[in-house]
């Protein structure tokens, strides 16, 4: 017999009943609060079509590299989970979601366990644990249910109480699908400006994308100068064309620099020919991070800062399968030093927003808290990724809260390609937030009317806020 599948109310909450009915009390506040999305991977192309969403491989399986990593570490070859690249790949979606559902079981603990259980049951209704013997039942149900209205994607937009969400373009995007959904529809989605593509000198078709950049603007980005006011241009275009208000850089490291034009332009010649020397390539993302800055000091957009993830570290994968399958790796990142050239910049205006994340957590209490806490311009983003987690949540209020505050933070942001898991990745994020402050509350340390204020502003006031929504 299959076993139940049930969401405790209480899921998350501490054990210790007195501060549990405090968390379960601030959470009542805070749990129907709109959602806002500030940043994420979700496809526009959704919400512009409206089309339905096919069936459960396609919308839970294939997508989440979250789910991909697992599997493959168990020795579960993307062949046999349907996932296309150089290898063959079993077109039985129903074989793919069978094997997926044997091996549920291999995400006991983890994030993507209460993820996908809560959009199984909340979304679906669905009331027995996925597992072999209910995957034909799980496939069925959710297939039905997709080819109905009240399950297309603006339909769960509306459902999802989501206020505002923010998708990621790259920087030569031309942003039709913002445009249709814009045209067609009163959901609020926004674009936010990705310029990797163009700022990084290691990026495939680097040459290519910035001849492209100078094509759609008429800039001659050959020049130092030319080059500039394109990367100019294309903000501008997001902002009115996309609704954008924030841009979004992935680079390897924060590292920073501030050249003079003169090394800039020298800097530029080498990468469009290919022929940088070592350091180089770094150096040029460092100088382009310091002129986003720049540029965020005069059109407003708020910056945020992603960095340290070996992307593709599996090599052998990403040649058989393509990119972003699960094989991206934390590194150890530095961020006093790396970000001293554009903090003697732009560090002390109050007037600009870069929001720093990390997935080095031992940057927390050492660096990252005493940084936000310091300097006007910057703020701490969420738990990204890897700790975007019950455990790596605590672990980011435990280590930053003395130093930085909650209002060097930034709230919550989902950051995720998985549009079914935003409600109930804040649903997460509300609730260990709402534990934390319960402990405050237990131990004297918080009023509870202030604990009550905080939770509504980590859930929603201070997103608005910090992406300017």
């Amino acid at each position: 017999m299959a076993s139940a599948l049930r969401l405790d109310p209480d899921r998350f909450f501490p054990p210790d009943k007195a501060v549990r009915d405090i968390a379960r009390e601030l959470f009542a506040h805070v749990e129907k609060l709109p959602i806002i999305s500030p940043h994420g991977h979700t496809d526009p192309a959704w919400f512009a079509t409206d089309a339905p969403f096919q069936d459960a491989a396609s919308l839970f399986l294939w997508p989440d590299h979250y789910v991909l990593r697992m599997l493959y570490s168990q020795g579960i070859g993307f062949d046999r989970l349907g996932v296309t690249g150089g290898k063959p790949a079993t077109k039985d979606r129903r074989a793919a979601w069978t094997l997926f559902a044997e091996n549920y079981y291999l995400f006991r603990g983890t994030p993507s366990r209460a993820w996908l259980d809560h959009a199984f049951a909340t979304v679906f209704g669905m009331e027995v644990r996925l597992e072999r013997a209910t995957a034909d039942l799980y496939y069925d149900t959710i297939g039905e249910k997709l080819a109905k209205p009240e399950f297309r994607p603006r339909a769960l937009f509306k459902r999802f109480n989501i206020e505002a969400l923010a998708t990621t373009e790259g920087a030569t995007d031309l942003l039709a699908h913002h445009a249709r959904i814009k045209s067609e529809w009163g959901g609020r989605v926004i674009t936010t400006f990705r310029p990797d593509g163009v700022v990084n000198p290691e990026a495939d078709g680097f040459a290519a994308n910035v001849d492209l950049l100078g094509e759609l603007t008429m800039e001659n980005t050959a020049t130092w100068k030319g080059y500039l006011k394109a990367l100019q241009n294309r903000r501008t275009f997001f902002r009115e064309h996309g609704g954008a208000t924030a841009t979004d850089h992935g680079h390897p490291t924060p590292f920073t620099a501030d050249l003079t034009p003169r090394e800039c332009q020298g800097l530029l010649d080498r990468a469009l020919k290919g022929e940088l020397a070592a350091g180089e390539a770094e150096l040029f993302r460092g100088q382009m991070l310091t002129e986003m800055a720049l540029m965020s000091c005069e059109d407003g957009m708020t910056m945020q800062i992603h960095p340290g993830s070996w992307r593709n570290h599996n090599p052998a994968l990403q040649a058989a399968y393509g990119p972003d399958r699960g094989a991206d790796i934390p590194m150890r990142v530095s961020y006093v030093d790396s970000l001293k050239a554009l903090l003697d910049r732009v560090g002390n205006r109050s007037d600009l927003t870069i929001i720093l994340f990390t997935l080095d957590e031992s940057n927390y209490a050492r660096e990252l808290a005493p940084l936000a806490g310091h300097y006007p311009c910057l703020r701490l983003g969420p738990p990204w990724w890897f700790h975007d987690s019950p455990e790596g949540m605590m672990r980011f209020r435990r280590q930053t809260t003395e130093t930085a505050g909650f209002y060097n933070t930034v709230g919550f942001n989902d950051d995720t390609r998985a549009f079914l898991s935003i409600p109930a990745r804040h649903n997460l994020a509300r609730r260990i937030d709402c534990a934390y402050l319960a402990e405050l509350v237990a131990t004297h340390r918080l009023d509870e009317t202030e604990a009550v204020e905080v939770a509504m502003d980590l859930a929603y006031r201070l997103p608005k806020a910090a992406y300017k929504l």
